[in-house]
């Protein structure tokens, strides 16, 4: 079955939130935000933005109903600053003016005076100063302390990792206009419509009841539309409120960078202990996560990568501590891998370091110490139908390591300017919400008396071609044409207390309501045709539209067997619940039973260095998944590649850079790089890992949104592999993203120059 949005996207026809037409009277609003990083709010003066044409009202903290708080995790952010500013873009106060062009004009007439304060850009800095968002979390395994004398190898190190621009092509935006008994319907480019939903009506001090929130689709999200859709939801409603107008507020790319959160950056320090066959006997690592200025979901990516600190290794004794640190930078957020991207950068590079100090390759060290069946993982739940190792295998025969291997070899003794760099890197992704109750979802499925069919979730279409999915369930379980079936827009008021589109379960959550829904509706309108029919209920079918009894066309098809059920006032309506059975986890302990299975996969990275330029070529990414049954291979194998080419970019190009006073310098296209066509490798095979699926991924095809990221991390490594084909025992840092500049100064260490202190020029001057 095809994706069903590409035809409507490249013939313009698919709505976003800036398509939608207006309603008369719309006002437009604008966002002025803090100019500095950290201080204490001492004046506002609106008096001359107020005199500009076009401007109806500007709305403070001062102006909020109800609480002037939108911090889910932990109560932390204002939705518009009140005493204090805590970074550079902060909401200050909102401009509703009568177009987009007036609301903008006002900003620059506003006065705000704040005094500045200590600001604060450094994770390891904030964790020195007590700056944390929650207390640190330690998971253990065995007993590290105590390992290392059984070690023959002990290695250790820092890593670092940068963020990382969520870039999605749809900006942050929403359309909010009151309805009647003083309720809002806001239109948003969310993830989480239910948390724009919960943090609005807080916000204005009504009940849920009264906010609707509509989602057709997303042009993107990855991610950072997950939470922080919630600011600009919520905006946009406070405008509709107050003023009883409706409110659009888009935003502009640039403001879109500047002001939202990215992919936390991670400063780490590991150790390694190794026995003399190379196992992997001991496992220290603290993680410091720059967390921005407000908790977001900050505590939770932090979570998550506890879990995934041992990528796909077996070790016996481990312990693993993270730090969310507070900053003077927006509140970074999910991004597609959430966390558990950077926890496996750490564990590799302690790999690398091990490797190349012992002299063998990596891939030595990474095969022998693969999971296997009912190894644990450091939170104490076992890897069950765990296919690391076939993974692995299956790629070394398709791919063949050594021949690989050695090719490069003979390639880089004849090159002199040009080397080629190899890695391996295998992934274990655990699927499920980290949070327990987080991993349920809900269906209400309609049957129309004219045979079709309307399917309502909280899945939030954003590209990812989960609508396309839940079609497929629907048509398969009723035993009719996808053509039938309507997959309606995600809507508050038709499922309620929805998860939010993420950890890459929405297919399964939701799939498996639609599926239930649509199970109990077939089994009511078989039961109707044995009634109506005087059909045998054993062997009664519904295949291609078909009514069979024992596999033989009963005298009935789909519309006459759906007309005579409605005309029996059989119900056609169905709503079904569905809750991942079996996981618990306990956060006072650190272990339980968090993830409804494990994905596996293992990619082969070739890169070509340009040793004179600094600049690279992937020339392949091959990789073997673990998909269990796929059941749309053509949406499942492009989530793979864009998801391994979005790692690349993450671990080579997409450098964010803040100065010391909290400002983005990488804040347009033009000085923050993102992969290109000419990035994308040359040669990308995606080979199907022949296994059976698993019972809780909808109709066994596994989750496919978050893991292929971590191939991109192999990125990262066959650089450094190459660096060190041209310059061999130079010690390279590990320090992601490694751009063209950093790959040409590890290239010719010899020939950076030393610090120059800084010229000083007077003000006149």
């Amino acid at each position: 079955m095809n994706h069903l949005d590409p035809v409507r996207h490249v013939r313009g026809e698919s709505q976003y939130v800036d398509d939608i037409p207006t309603q008369r009277g719309t006002l437009y609003a604008a966002v002025f935000e803090s100019p500095l990083a950290h201080g204490k709010l001492l004046s506002l003066d609106f008096s001359a933005a107020l005199e500009q044409p076009g401007v109806v009202r500007i709305l403070t903290a001062a102006d909020i109903p109800g609480e002037n708080q939108i911090g889910g995790i932990v109560p932390d952010e204002p939705l518009l600053a009140e005493g204090h500013v805590h970074f550079r873009g902060q909401p200050v106060a909102l401009v509703l003016a009568e177009s987009e062009h007036q609301a903008q004009a006002a900003l620059a007439f506003i006065k705000v005076e704040i005094e500045p304060r200590p600001i604060l850009t450094d994770p390891r800095v904030a964790a020195a100063q007590g700056e944390l968002i929650v207390p640190p979390r330690t998971f253990r395994l065995g007993d590290s302390a105590a390992a290392w004398s059984q070690c023959a190898h002990v290695f250790e190190g820092v890593a670092e990792s940068g963020g990382q621009e969520h870039l999605y092509i749809e900006t942050q935006g929403a359309y909010a206009y009151p309805t009647e008994m003083g309720g809002v319907r806001i239109i948003s480019s969310t993830q989480g419509p239910t948390a724009v939903q919960r943090h609005t009506a807080h916000v204005l001090g009504i009940g849920m009841h009264q906010i609707e929130v509509d989602v057709t689709r997303l042009g993107g999200g990855f991610g950072g539309k997950e939470d922080q859709a919630t600011t600009w939801g919520a905006l946009a409603a406070l405008g509709a409120y107050v003023v009883r107008r409706p409110v659009k507020l888009v935003l502009d790319r640039m403001a879109d960078m500047r002001m939202t959160g990215k992919r936390h950056p991670y400063s780490s320090d590991f150790r390694i202990g190794l026995d003399a066959d190379l196992r992997i006997v001991a496992y220290e690592v603290t993680f410091y996560q720059n967390a921005g200025a407000a908790a977001d979901l900050s505590p939770a990516v932090l979570e998550r990568t506890l879990f995934h600190a041992t990528n796909t290794y077996f070790i016996p004794n481990v312990t693993a501590t993270a730090y969310s640190c507070r900053t003077n930078l927006p509140p970074n957020t999910a991004f597609r891998g959430f966390g558990g991207p950077q926890g496996m950068f750490v564990m590799e590079s302690a790999i690398v370091k091990a490797a190349e100090a012992l002299g063998v390759p990596a891939s030595t060290i990474q095969r022998r110490n693969l999971l296997r069946e009912n190894d644990l993982f450091s939170y104490r739940q076992p890897a069950e139908m765990c296919n690391a190792e076939l993974s692995w295998d299956t790629a070394d025969r398709i791919y063949d390591l050594e021949q690989s291997r050695a090719a490069i070899a003979a390639f880089n003794a004849g090159n002199e300017q040009f080397k080629k760099g190899l890695s391996v890197m295998p992934i274990c992704f655990g699927i499920s919400f980290t949070k327990t109750p987080m991993n349920q979802a809900r269906a209400l499925v309609h049957i129309y008396t004219d045979g079709t069919v309307g399917v309502s979730t909280g899945a939030v279409e954003m590209g990812q071609g989960v609508n396309t999915k839940i079609a497929q369930v629907a048509a398969r379980t009723l035993g009719i044409s996808p053509n039938r079936i309507k997959v309606e827009s995600t809507n508050t008021t038709r499922v309620a207390n929805t998860s939010p589109s993420a950890a890459s379960a929405t297919a399964d959550l939701n799939g498996k309501a639609t599926q239930m829904a649509c199970e109990v509706l077939r089994e009511r309108l078989l039961q109707h045709a044995c009634n109506e029919y005087t059909l045998n209920y054993e062997g009664l079918e519904i295949t291609n539209e078909q009514v069979l009894a024992a596999g033989v066309p009963a005298d009935t098809i789909w519309e006459k067997l759906v007309s005579s059920a409605y005309w029996k006032r059989v119900n056609l309506t169905e709503n079904a619940h569905y809750a991942t059975p079996d996981l618990h986890f306990d956060p006072t302990t650190n272990q339980g039973y968090p993830f409804a299975y494990h994905v596996y996969g293992t990619a082969y990275t070739t890169v070509t260095v340009d040793c004179l330029r600094g600049t690279y070529a992937f020339d392949a990414v091959q990789i073997v998944h673990d998909f269990g049954e796929s059941m749309n291979p053509a949406i499942d194998q492009g989530q793979i590649e864009g998801g391994a080419v979005q790692g690349i970019g993450w671990m080579t190009l997409e450098e964010l850079i803040y100065n010391e006073e909290g400002r983005l310098l990488t804040n347009s296209l033009n000085s923050y790089k993102i992969p290109d066509l000419y990035s994308v490798p040359r040669h990308m095979p995606v080979h199907f890992l022949d296994t059976p699926g698993h019972p809780r991924a909808i109709l066994r095809s596994k989750a496919v949104g978050e893991p292929p990221l971590m191939y991109g991390i192999g990125a990262y490594f066959a650089v450094r592999d190459a660096i060190r084909a041209f310059r061999p025992g130079h010690e390279i840092d590990f320090s992601a993203p490694i751009t063209p500049e950093k790959v040409l100064l590890n290239l010719y260490p010899s020939a950076v120059p030393a610090p120059v202190a800084p010229v000083v020029v007077s003000a006149e001057a």
